[in-house]
């Protein structure tokens, strides 16, 4: 399933809450940048593949909600 993720794919929350955009796929994580309205904004962050529930499409959902896959993130 990960290696079906490629730059510029959306992330969304279980919650259906933007996360941000794929910038980079590795082994065990993604990193993303921020949705440029949010509070993030350009900033990237670093989660971890094990919060990946689904790749469909052009879209990679989280098994948690936006806030909580944040969260769990590693600063970037």
């Amino acid at each position: 399933m990960h290696s079906k993720i490629r730059k510029t794919m959306k992330v969304i929350g279980a919650d259906g809450v933007p996360v941000g955009t794929v910038a980079d796929a590795g082994d065990k994580h993604i990193t993303l940048v921020a949705p440029h309205d949010g509070p993030h904004k350009s900033h990237r962050h670093i989660i971890s593949n094990g919060l990946i529930a689904t790749v469909e499409g052009d879209t990679v959902r989280l098994s948690a909600n936006a806030d909580v896959a944040i969260s769990f993130e590693e600063e970037g």
